[in-house]
């Protein structure tokens, strides 16, 4: 039976999905704008014009991941104790600033350094973003909440692809990074305004409406065992085990993202420009399979049904990208596009995971540490796929990689435990 709420109450719950969530949204989206557009930087000639190797150039990719990886968990410790939306607003002007330095730098060794610190600014964003959607929205609220946070990766780069190679054909590659840097700064103070961590801080809201979101929220958190011990956490292998999985994840997911440009100029023939039309095409079908995922998800309050089956298809469909790539470039690329929708239709549910598991004074560190995991993972991907490109000179090899980094984190989600069993044990732990 659906509850019954106060005409009132239902109104300022509704104003919370487009009030938060498309600064959210548009926030994710410079940050993945401002570390996606590497890939087209790589296919224009980014190697030629500074006279570096392939191998410098894939390193370049990849060291942002590094600086990544570092400093989500003290992040998230911020952002829990102090502010996520301050945090936010110091990242967004400084990945602003380092990203249109990108176009600037000639050195290899400052861009190395520039990169690693754009990737220092970013690692702040999805952590603090999921425990700022944590404090406004429920359970049955959160896959959705987490997927329109997200679609910000994959709608990024669906416009990126379309205006990005444009851009760099009118105005070069250098100048490309530049112009779309810049805005992020600009964002930061429009963020400030208009975000606040706490419903009671904003003025659209009521006091009854606040009180009911609160209780709901205390409500779920009456439910999930005490953790008093961050350390305990970190050791139970059921974070363990999400840890790796998404590391296997975000290496197939990077790897895609940043090299599909390279891939698809190379196989198509074609210039920079159509190279960005069909760089976009798979990520059509990935908005829609993550908002509609999202959707069953949180109507069923299932989580990892809705996640390894993905996955799987993903990673097979790879493997039918890397099997078909030799004989015509278009199965190959209508492979793509499945796998494209399949590797981005479960972040909504994953994300929604670890809140059930955990309560609200470890959750926001272990989401950062699943995260750091996943960018430790898209180090090895971006690395790796473009080292393997440089080295055979074709593609097929880092489709090979990215199909079973894929297909891994499908079975390792499928024997993942997060009954209440598995958490209760962190209790007992914790006690001990």
């Amino acid at each position: 039976m659906k509850e019954s709420v106060d005409p009132y109450i239902a109104i300022d719950m509704q104003r919370r999905w487009y009030r938060i969530l498309p600064a959210v949204f548009v926030t994710y989206s410079l940050a993945y704008l401002d570390r996606a557009n590497y890939g087209f930087g790589a296919a224009a000639g980014l190697a030629a014009t500074l006279n570096i190797t392939k191998s410098r150039a894939a390193l370049l990719g990849a060291i942002f991941f590094l600086g990544y990886f570092l400093f989500q968990v003290p992040g998230a410790a911020y952002a829990r104790k102090k502010s996520a939306r301050h945090l936010v607003f110091v990242a967004l002007v400084s990945w602003g600033i380092l990203a249109a330095l990108t176009g600037i730098i000639r050195n290899f060794w400052l861009l190395v350094v520039d990169r690693f610190f754009l990737g220092v600014a970013e690692s702040f964003i999805l952590p603090a973003m999921l425990m700022l959607l944590m404090g406004w929205f429920t359970r049955t609220e959160r896959s959705r909440a987490n997927t329109f946070l997200i679609l910000g990766n994959p709608v990024t780069v669906l416009w990126m692809s379309l205006v990005t190679g444009y851009l760099i054909s009118a105005i070069g590659w250098q100048m490309t990074f530049v112009v779309e840097g810049l805005p992020s700064v600009i964002w930061g103070i429009i963020w400030l305004l208009l975000i606040r961590d706490k419903p009671r801080e904003v003025s659209w809201m009521n006091g009854e409406s606040c009180t009911h979101l609160e209780h709901k929220l205390e409500q779920e958190q009456a439910h999930l065992p005490a953790v008093p011990k961050l350390r305990v956490v970190f050791e139970h292998p059921s974070v363990v085990w999400l840890c790796i999985q998404y590391f296997f994840w975000s290496a197939g997911v990077y790897g895609f993202v940043l090299w599909l440009p390279v891939m698809v100029k190379n196989g198509a023939a074609r210039g920079i420009g159509a190279t960005g039309l069909l760089s976009a095409a798979p990520y059509v079908g990935a908005v829609l399979s993550m908002i509609l995922i999202s959707h069953y998800s949180d109507h069923s309050s299932q989580r990892k049904r809705f996640i390894w089956p993905f996955l799987l298809i993903s990673g097979m469909a790879m493997l039918g990208s890397y099997l078909t790539a030799s004989i015509s470039f278009w199965p190959a690329y209508l492979f793509l596009i499945l796998s494209c929708a399949g590797m981005y239709a479960p972040y909504g549910p994953f994300f929604a995971i670890v809140p059930e598991m955990l309560p609200k004074n470890v959750a926001g560190e272990v989401m950062a540490l699943i995260n750091s995991f996943g960018a430790l993972g898209g180090f090895v991907g971006t690395w790796f796929v473009g080292l393997l490109e440089a080295r055979t000179g074709n593609s097929k090899a880092g489709f090979l990689l990215m199909s079973i980094c894929l297909i891994i984190s499908a079975f390792i989600v499928l024997g993942l435990k997060t009954t209440a069993s598995s958490s209760n044990s962190l209790q007992n732990k914790s006690t001990s």
